[in-house]
């Protein structure tokens, strides 16, 4: 690892995404599925449908983060419609990486359709800086942003905050278990050694891939158990989460409460609500989440959008 932390060290931006409104990859979906339905299920489908949000995640970091050396769009065989020749000159930054390349060497795990597998392995990536962000594609910058709010002396900034994890807290012992985001967390959490854990939610996330890569050399078996499973499994962790714990075992990180975070991921209240918290909040944060706005009725969507377009231009 590079230890001169006078220099602003090369920052490049991870992406993962998937065109989930591609009949070929609709296809190899259900090869893999027992129940034919599951895939016609919203819950199911909106971790695949999308409304071109990865255009405007990638022109916001583009423009609001200019120091970014290269970014990385992980995807399977696909590529986004606006990447092409027409724009090659706007879009000189991007590169696609496909599944197989991070998968190399273990590519009977593949076709895989899950996250988290695939952020186990995206620090494989050739050529892929030691400071990295990733980034999901619905998170947009909507601000200017600086190296120092990512990375600071070389190391990363964890937004976020400490949670008990859930068997702790005396209420939730009586309810049903939820095994989402923050279970793979909390799990992330106690492989390190953790009795409580950090909790970050849909920010970009500040990662050394050297942190990445001492830790499953020596711990292959953990690697291998978080990168077979095709779909999500209770049974995984979120790299994420866990690359988070080991730099705070290590004292190598930078704590920051501020999430300066706008995150939306229910759309069922009234259009003049998400225009209020936009035009109140917006000017305060940098970052901003809108999880599956496939799900928005057709008058939000158009509206983010135009919002987004905006902020873009």
């Amino acid at each position: 690892m590079n230890t001169n932390l006078s220099q602003k060290p090369k920052i490049d931006a991870v992406i993962l995404w998937v065109n989930g409104n591609d009949k070929k990859h609709q296809d190899k979906i259900l090869k893999f599925v027992k129940n034919k339905n599951l895939v016609k299920n919203k819950a199911f489908r909106t971790r695949y449908d999308q409304v071109n949000e990865i255009k405007y995640t990638i022109d916001s970091l583009l423009k609001f983060a200019p120091f970014l050396r290269k970014i990385y769009l992980i995807t399977d065989n696909q590529k986004p419609d606006f990447i092409n020749k027409k724009n090659k000159d706007k879009y000189n930054k991007i590169f696609l990486v496909d599944h197989k390349k991070i998968f190399e060497g273990y590519q009977e795990y593949l076709p895989t359709f899950n996250c988290r597998s695939i952020e186990t392995c995206m620090y494989r990536i050739p050529g892929l800086s030691e400071h990295f962000i990733y980034l999901n594609d619905d998170f947009f910058l909507i601000r200017h942003t600086k190296i120092e709010d990512f990375f600071r002396a070389g190391l990363p900034v964890l937004r976020g905050k400490w949670l008990k994890f859930d068997k702790d807290i005396i209420y939730k012992r009586f309810k049903k278990l939820r095994i989402g985001h923050k279970f793979a967390q909390q799990k992330a959490a106690s492989i390190v050694g953790f009795e409580k854990y950090y909790n970050f939610k849909h920010t970009p996330h500040p990662l050394r891939k050297s942190t990445f890569e001492v830790f499953f050399n020596t711990n292959n078996r953990l690697f291998l158990e978080n990168i077979k499973y095709k779909f999500r499994s209770s049974k995984q962790f979120t790299p994420q989460g866990l690359a988070n714990h080991i730099e705070i075992k290590n004292n190598s990180c930078v704590l920051e409460k501020d999430l300066k975070l706008i995150y939306f991921r229910s759309y069922k209240k009234p259009l003049f609500w998400y225009k209020l918290k936009l035009k109140l909040s917006s000017k305060k944060k940098m970052f901003l989440g809108l999880q599956s706005l496939d799900k928005s009725p057709p008058k939000t969507l158009k509206f983010f959008k135009k919002w987004l377009e905006s902020k873009l231009k």
